[in-house]
């Protein structure tokens, strides 16, 4: 079983034949080798794929119109955002700074990033802001050897901590220098990672938009946005 950062880095010792004697200060396998290890690993592989269960969700209190990514949240990858419940449109930075100086008293619901920053409409956030993107898994340095720390693949997805398995076993390897076992190991994390990543992928499916098209249509004559849903009553 494979379940924490204690059984991971067990396990990367069983396998590479080395005895827990050999772990004690000097030798090669030293915890804070393993620690170091099974974090770099850690890290690779959440980082491989946008995964699913890498998805977060934060809330804050709308104060100003630059704001700071929050911490451990990947760059560039702010999806989703709603201020006091309400839906924002995500515009690219270019658009947003043109928008911005043309229109600067504009009360558009819209948004971008640019970098770890992302900015918001001031002329009409207020309330509660709430971001969806992505962050990347951070690891507790103090649990890893001792108590052992879950990963983000441990819940349901394990076959991804066996990838972190091998992706050690190649840092062993490529410390015992013999890298073509180094590289069997890390193309073994690989093939791991990309059959999860199918998994998934095959699971999408069953999401479907709902009444979402790529362009809204415009009012040539007012210049505004109108539907397309016909009106019974218009004659």
């Amino acid at each position: 079983m494979l379940n924490n950062s204690y059984q991971i880095i067990s396990e990367v010792l069983v396998r590479g034949g080395v005895s827990t004697t050999t772990t004690a200060s000097g030798g090669l396998y030293t915890d804070a080798v393993l620690a170091g290890w099974f974090g770099d690993a850690y890290r690779w592989a959440t980082s491989y794929k946008k995964w699913p269960f890498t998805e977060g969700r934060a809330s804050t209190t709308y104060a100003q119109e630059e704001n700071t990514y929050p911490e451990g949240w990947k760059t560039d990858s702010l999806r989703f955002l709603t201020v006091d419940g309400e839906r924002y449109q995500k515009l690219n930075f270019e658009d947003y700074r043109i928008f911005r100086d043309e229109q600067s008293d504009a009360t558009d619901k819209v948004f971008s990033d640019f970098g770890r920053v992302y900015y918001i409409n001031p002329n009409v956030a207020s309330g509660t802001t709430v971001l969806y993107g992505q962050y990347t898994p951070a690891t507790a340095v103090a649990t890893i050897i001792d108590t052992g720390e879950t990963t983000v693949f441990s819940e349901g997805e394990e076959e991804g901590n066996e990838a972190i398995v091998e992706e050690m076993l190649r840092y062993a390897m490529d410390r015992e220098k013999k890298p073509n076992e180094a590289e069997l190991h890390h193309k073994r994390a690989v093939e791991i990672l990309e059959r999860l990543w199918k998994n998934h992928a095959d699971e999408q499916f069953a999401y479907q938009n709902k009444n979402r098209g790529m362009f809204e249509r415009i009012d040539i004559v007012n210049g505004d946005y109108y539907s397309d849903e016909i009106d019974t009553d218009q004659f």
